[in-house]
């Protein structure tokens, strides 16, 4: 007679454990499709994030390249387009890209081309020249 009730506790605990178990991966479930979301969400906020930085430095760039081209600058180049190398500290947080000048009669024209699609997308100044 010891032996049926030492059988029987062994099988409740054994269905004991398996039901933890199963509750366990359950809640693991339920979990996983909570946060994944949420990880992707993040994800996607801080690539825009950076995409908006690397845009900032852009515009930080030009800006600077532009007002040097119009306090005399521009005299150095003639007329037609020019590619030049971004000068400055805030050059080494910039994505690969091309900074073009274009030089006409009366107007200066700078725009940077990001080399990704992804690189804060394009920036473009215009000035008179005088």
């Amino acid at each position: 007679m010891v032996t049926p009730a030492a059988k029987s506790f062994r099988t409740r605990r054994r269905r004991q454990a398996a039901m933890l178990m199963t509750e366990l991966m359950v809640a693991i479930a339920f979990l996983s499709i909570a946060v994944l979301p949420l990880a992707l969400s993040f994800a996607k906020e801080h690539q825009y994030l950076r995409n908006c930085y690397q845009h900032a430095v852009a515009m930080e760039l030009v800006d600077g390249e532009m007002e040097l081209l119009v306090a005399g600058e521009w005299q150095r180049y003639p007329n037609g387009q020019h590619v030049l190398t971004p000068t400055g500290a805030a050059a080494a947080n910039l994505p690969p890209g091309t900074l073009e000048l274009t030089v006409n009669e009366q107007h200066l024209r700078l725009v940077w081309h990001p080399a990704a699609r992804k690189g804060g997308g394009s920036v473009i100044r215009e000035a008179t020249r005088k």
